[in-house]
């Protein structure tokens, strides 16, 4: 069995309970990719990973199972080389029998990505935030949640993507596309989607980088998740 991964779920702005903590055993872990809105955003991420020399996914949007034991709530991380990087995403998850939403990266093996996507998938542990909002709190809204990811770079915290969920399908659209109505186990996680890099001055968009920042910012509620993380590379 899987280690527990420990959420706080943040109350409400204006509530008076003290944040309350989510205990979960993750089980089943789903990565949903292409999972763009409108062609051109589906486009725009199929040609930067295109640059890394990726092939173009055979639908979309495509779902690819992981193992479960990649979750992780750590703020370091271990990934072979220099050729690996995040990509903040948000994340449903299901536990004492409703969904909530959460943040975490797809930190992916871009080397290995080259010739197999599936695979690498399965290269990087991957980063989730220790904070968690019930989705039914949420969904009515999603489309106004700001995104946004930031690197290590150059000394200083450069942003990365940056956006709006309005830019992802719907989040129970892509739930649901995988697991029909009521037939998601309690411990499924399924990672969303994400947004385009921004490129560098020297126009480069996906990239190492030695630490990420994630935010994902509810304008409406008025309340944050963000989770930083440092990924160490394993060098020989």
């Amino acid at each position: 069995m899987n280690p527990a991964l420990h959420f706080t779920m943040a109350p409400l702005e204006n509530a008076a309970s003290e944040p309350a903590t989510l205990s979960v055993v993750p089980v089943q872990f789903v990565i949903a990719g292409w999972t763009g809105r409108n062609a051109e955003a589906i486009e725009h991420h199929i040609q930067e990973l295109a640059a890394l020399g990726i092939a173009r996914p055979s639908k979309v949007p495509l779902y690819y199972r992981a193992s479960a034991a990649l979750l992780t709530t750590a703020s370091t991380i271990e990934t072979l080389g220099l050729t690996a990087s995040g990509e903040a995403e948000p994340m449903l998850l299901m536990a004492q029998g409703q969904w909530w939403l959460g943040l975490g990266s797809d930190h992916t093996d871009r080397e290995v990505e080259s010739y197999s996507v599936a695979v690498s998938k399965q290269m990087c542990a991957k980063p989730v935030a220790p904070t968690v909002w019930r989705w039914a709190d949420v969904q009515g809204h999603q489309d106004q949640l700001q995104l946004q990811s930031e690197i290590w770079e150059g000394g200083q915290w450069v942003t990365y993507q940056k956006g709006l969920l309005s830019a992802i399908r719907p989040l129970q659209s892509l739930r649901d596309g995988f697991w029909p109505a009521g037939q998601a186990a309690e411990g499924s996680f399924m990672l969303c989607g994400t947004l385009g890099a921004i490129p560098n001055a020297q126009g480069k968009g996906i990239r190492w980088a030695e630490k990420m920042r994630l935010t994902l910012h509810d304008p409406v509620l008025n309340r944050r998740i963000s989770h930083t993380y440092a990924q160490q590379a394993l060098t020989w």
